[in-house]
């Protein structure tokens, strides 16, 4: 778990129906970072649609159609039977797409730092809490930076 990042998220209020924005801006930031873990076309096509979304390209019909989407790829893909969901690096990229179009932000996070270091390192990588520093320093600078940039906090 991202301590800085939770604490960061309570004092936005990030979980509020008026942060929404912030936490798709968000979730996407931290899909994006692992979008080369994704091994199908239809989960980059969900982070495509979410930036249009965020863009007023697509409407929220739309958007809701393609979280669905990822949801079932996410649940389909081999491996997501594990208990935690992280069989390897592109179960857990899959699922930080999902949680990012869910705006489920924090989720997308912690999904995202998984694919990271187990897709750098692998599950020696994984078992080891700091090899997680840089990506958890990441996810806090980036979330302070967009909340800066929307003028938040």
């Amino acid at each position: 778990m991202n301590d800085t990042l939770e604490r960061l998220a309570a004092a936005l209020n990030l979980d509020s129906p008026e942060r929404e924005t912030l936490r798709l801006h968000f979730g996407l930031a931290c899909a994006r970072r692992v979008e080369r873990l994704l091994e199908d076309e239809q989960a980059r096509h969900g982070l495509d649609a979410l930036e249009r979304y965020l863009a007023g390209g697509i409407d929220r019909a739309a958007l809701q159609q393609a979280a669905e989407t990822a949801a079932r790829l996410a649940n389909s893909h081999p491996g997501s039977h594990s208990l935690d969901g992280c069989g390897h690096a592109a179960v857990s990229a899959s699922y930080a797409a999902a949680k990012a179009l869910a705006g489920q932000a924090l989720q997308a996070a912690e999904y995202a730092a998984y694919a990271a270091v187990y897709g750098e390192g692998g599950y020696g990588a994984a078992m080891e809490r700091e090899a997680f520093a840089p990506e958890f320093e990441w996810q806090a600078a980036c979330l302070a930076e967009l909340a800066e940039a929307m003028k938040i906090g």
